[in-house]
């Protein structure tokens, strides 16, 4: 079942689309639905197994568009991980978390710490500086990848 926040964002993010003119369209409904679901960021053949998964069928070009779009509307974040693939995810500020990612597997973990987040306001308000946004990507290797 979707959560009420997860449910927010997908009812904000088509309100915001169809506002702007734009159709409804499945392709555009699946991808939403999918980052809706996600509890961390995914990349696109992620997001086409997802859908699959779930019973859509939606092609590797679409998810493109519709990423690109998202992207632009401020609703979905393109994140680099490094890597070949970029990753995506809501943009979601009740939710705001960072990532751990192995060097070895590519396991991506969500992490969120209150003490970084208050030690990142306090670099902000030393530096006089409005800050926007902030991302925090951690890199290692997972427990699994460690013992192996």
């Amino acid at each position: 079942m979707i959560d009420a926040v997860a449910a927010t964002w997908s009812e904000l993010t088509s309100e915001l689309l169809q506002r702007d003119g734009y159709r409804s369209a499945r392709a555009r409904r699946v991808v939403v639905d999918v980052l809706a679901r996600a509890d961390c960021c995914l990349s696109v053949p992620e997001i086409v197994e997802t859908a699959r998964a779930a019973g859509e069928t939606v092609g590797v070009a679409s998810v493109y568009r519709v990423l690109e779009l998202l992207v632009d509307k401020g609703v979905v974040q393109k994140i680099d991980l490094g890597g070949e693939r970029a990753h995506y995810e809501r943009v979601d500020h009740a939710q705001h978390h960072h990532h751990l990612v192995c060097n070895e597997c590519g396991r991506v973990e969500p992490f969120s710490d209150r003490e970084l987040e208050a030690a990142l306001e306090g670099v902000q308000a030393r530096a006089g500086f409005a800050v926007a946004s902030h991302d925090v990507l951690l890199r290692g290797e997972c427990d699994d990848c460690r013992a192996a």
